[in-house]
C-alpha cells in the first residue's frame, strides 16, 4: 500500500524543514483540525468515535520527535486525505506507508510532492498502467491532487512513518483511525469503488462490505508484472461508478505540476 509506499528506498536526504516542528494539527481536538481547514466537519464527525486515540497518536508522536525522530510526512500534510469532504467520495485507492525518503510524502497514497524527481518506482508502474489503460499521457510530477478533487481517496492504512524507515509506525494506532474511515465510506451508502493493490490492501475487503472491488497486484517493482500491469484499474472504476449512477472520474493529470 504506499506499501504498498513502503518498499521505496529512500533516494536522498533533505534539510529538515521548519514544518516539521509544526504541531501536530490534531493534538488538541478533531474540531481544531476542522477550524484550522486540515479536516472537513463530516470527516471529524466520522471519526469522532476514535478521537481518544488521534490525542493519543499526537503525543506519542511529539514525544518521538523529540526525543530526535523525524516523522512524515510534515503535520500539516498527516491529514490530508481528509481534507476534502467525505461526502463526495467516490473512489478508494489504499496504501500502506507515507514514502520514508524526505520530502516525498504528501499525506496522499502514492502521490509525492510536485518537484520530486525521480518518482518512485511504484508511481511510475501507475502511470505506466494509466497510458496503457486510457491513453493519458505521463505527467513528470507524482502530483495527485487532481484526483482527489474529483473525490478519490488516496488513504494509506497508516499515517506517518519515521524518515529512512518504511513501516516504523504500523500498530501505533493508525490503524484504528483508517478503519473508522473506511467504515464511514461504506455506511454512506453511495456510489463507491475501492482499489485494493497488494495482500496487504486485500485483508480491508472484508470491511468494504458490499463496495465493488478492484484488486490485483501491487505496483511495485517486485509485483507490478504479476498481475498490475494489464489490469486496467482507471477504466474499470469507472465502469463500476456508472453501474451505481455515479459519474465517472477523469483521471487525466496535468501535464506539469501546480
Amino acid at each position: 500500500m504506499a506499501a504498498m509506499d513502503s518498499g521505496e528506498e529512500a533516494l536522498f536526504e533533505l534539510p529538515l524543514d521548519p514544518a516539521q516542528r509544526a504541531k501536530f494539527p490534531f493534538a488538541e481536538s478533531l474540531e481544531h483540525a476542522v477550524n484550522e481547514g486540515f479536516m472537513t466537519a463530516d470527516w471529524a464527525e466520522a471519526l469522532a468515535p476514535v478521537e481518544a486515540t488521534l490525542l493519543d497518536l499526537a503525543k506519542n508522536l511529539e514525544t518521538r520527535r523529540l526525543a530526535g525522530e523525524r516523522i512524515l510526512p510534515a503535520p500539516q500534510n498527516i491529514l490530508r486525505a481528509f481534507a476534502r469532504p467525505l461526502a463526495s467520495a467516490r473512489v478508494l485507492i489504499m496504501g500502506q506507508d507515507p514514502y520514508p525518503t524526505p520530502g516525498h510524502s504528501v499525506g496522499l497514497s502514492f502521490a509525492t510532492a510536485p518537484s520530486v524527481r525521480p518518482l518512485p518506482r511504484s508511481l511510475k508502474n501507475i502511470y505506466t498502467e494509466l497510458e496503457s489503460d486510457l491513453g493519458i499521457a505521463t505527467p513528470a510530477h507524482g502530483d495527485l491532487s487532481a484526483w482527489a478533487d474529483q473525490g478519490v481517496i488516496l488513504l494509506n492504512r497508516v499515517l506517518t512513518v519515521a524518515a529512512g524507515n518504511a513501516g516504523s509506525h504500523r500498530s501505533l494506532g493508525w490503524e484504528k483511525i483508517t478503519n473508522a474511515a473506511i467504515s464511514a465510506l461504506v455506511n454512506q451508502k453511495k456510489p463507491l469503488v475501492a482499489i485494493l493493490w497488494g495482500k496487504d490492501a486485500q485483508t480491508l475487503s472484508t470491511a468494504l462490505r458490499d463496495t465493488p472491488i478492484i484488486a490485483t497486484a501491487h505496483p511495485s517493482p517486485l509485483s507490478a508484472r504479476r498481475g498490475f500491469f494489464g489490469s486496467k484499474p482507471f477504466s474499470r472504476s469507472n465502469e463500476l461508478l456508472v453501474a451505481q449512477g455515479a459519474a465517472p472520474i477523469d483521471w487525466a493529470l496535468p501535464l506539469n505540476a501546480r
